[in-house]
């Protein structure tokens, strides 16, 4: 295509030199018709080289394997991290899911007791969209009414991430019957 295109601009001067020589118009138009040929023939053969390159560049075997992204948990590493319960996960629906930090609520004071669910509830639960509150390095969830929540920082997230994260309902305001009795699983 570049060679296609040098000899249509050889074309154009020929034409321009003759149409300007004799005085013909019919020539000058077709001198610029043909420069206007030129240009096209260039960038067609400018992206025609550029594809080439880019083929050539490319690795012809199978595409390498990607690997996925492993993000090490934060439980157990003594990193309390955001949004992560003290003490041992509660494992859900398959496990125990009796509360880790006991009747006393980790150590904390004014830490409510939690809730007692049934596996068969925690299990709804993690089916359910509903936002809940946690606060940092505490092992329960509530609702947005609870006074366990207010001026503390917290957090919203979704009962069933925070049913995987490992954080148990709160006995005071009673997230699990709630969130179950509204979605109308229980």
């Amino acid at each position: 295509m570049i060679v296609v295109s040098l000899a249509l601009i050889l074309v154009a001067v020929v034409l321009l030199v003759f149409g300007l020589a004799g005085g013909s118009s019919p020539l000058l138009v077709v001198s610029i018709g043909a420069s206007l040929l030129a240009a096209v023939a260039l960038v067609a053969g400018a992206r025609q080289a550029a594809a080439e390159r880019a083929s050539a560049s490319r690795p012809t075997g199978p595409e390498p394997d990607i690997p996925a992204q492993h993000l090490p948990p934060t439980m157990g590493t003594g990193d309390s991290g955001w949004r992560q319960p003290p003490g041992p996960p509660v494992t859900g629906p398959s496990g125990p899911v009796a509360d880790p930090d006991g009747p006393a609520g980790g150590g904390y004071d004014d830490e409510p007791a939690a809730q007692e669910v049934t596996p068969e509830e925690v299990a709804q639960l993690a089916l359910l969209a509903d936002e809940v509150l946690v606060i940092d390095g505490r092992p329960r969830y509530h609702l947005s009414a609870c006074p366990h929540v207010l001026g503390r920082e917290h957090e919203a997230l979704p009962v069933a991430e925070a049913v995987e994260l490992g954080f148990t309902p709160c006995a005071h305001c009673t997230p699990g019957t709630t969130l179950l009795s509204r979605s109308g699983r229980l």
